[in-house]
């Protein structure tokens, strides 16, 4: 009302869900938005992104909720951890948004009976080292005068 009186002129903006994914050291950013079904990741297609393994992770959720993911365009920014670390991680981010962009208990119930793992994030994270153990996270040195 007040932009009204004010004399902007605003539309209605394009559906939007921002949603992060994490995997060990791994950081996915998936934003989703009405399209046409186009998926990128870094700024490439989906079909050009890393090796084959990995676009079959990323494609699994694409599959379960496949007439939302065809009217959505998925764009997803990942970084750190290593190339198995980043495909989990975006594809929990794009399950997880596909979630919160369809509100829909039926796609996550889908999602839940298929793998846990895409809307729950893996907590488990790489043991620290120890000191005076010359790097290793467990194994006690052994002792020479024995």
């Amino acid at each position: 009302m007040l932009q009204e009186q004010r004399g902007i002129d605003y539309k209605m903006t394009k559906k939007v869900a921002h949603v992060s994914g994490r995997r060990k050291r791994a950081f996915a950013r998936v934003t989703i938005s009405d399209g046409k079904g186009i998926v990128k990741i870094n700024n490439q297609n989906l079909e050009n992104y890393g090796n084959e393994i990995a676009r079959m992770k990323i494609k699994e959720p694409l599959y379960i909720a496949e007439e939302l993911a065809k009217k959505t365009n998925i764009s997803a920014r990942v970084q750190g951890g290593g190339w198995q670390g980043q495909a989990e991680a975006v594809r929990l981010g794009i399950a997880k948004g596909l979630v919160a962009f369809s509100k829909s208990d039926k796609l996550k119930k889908a999602f839940l009976d298929y793998d846990r793992h895409l809307l729950v994030a893996d907590v488990r994270r790489k043991e620290t080292t120890k000191p005076n153990d010359s790097g290793r996270a467990r194994a006690k040195r052994q002792k020479s005068y024995r």
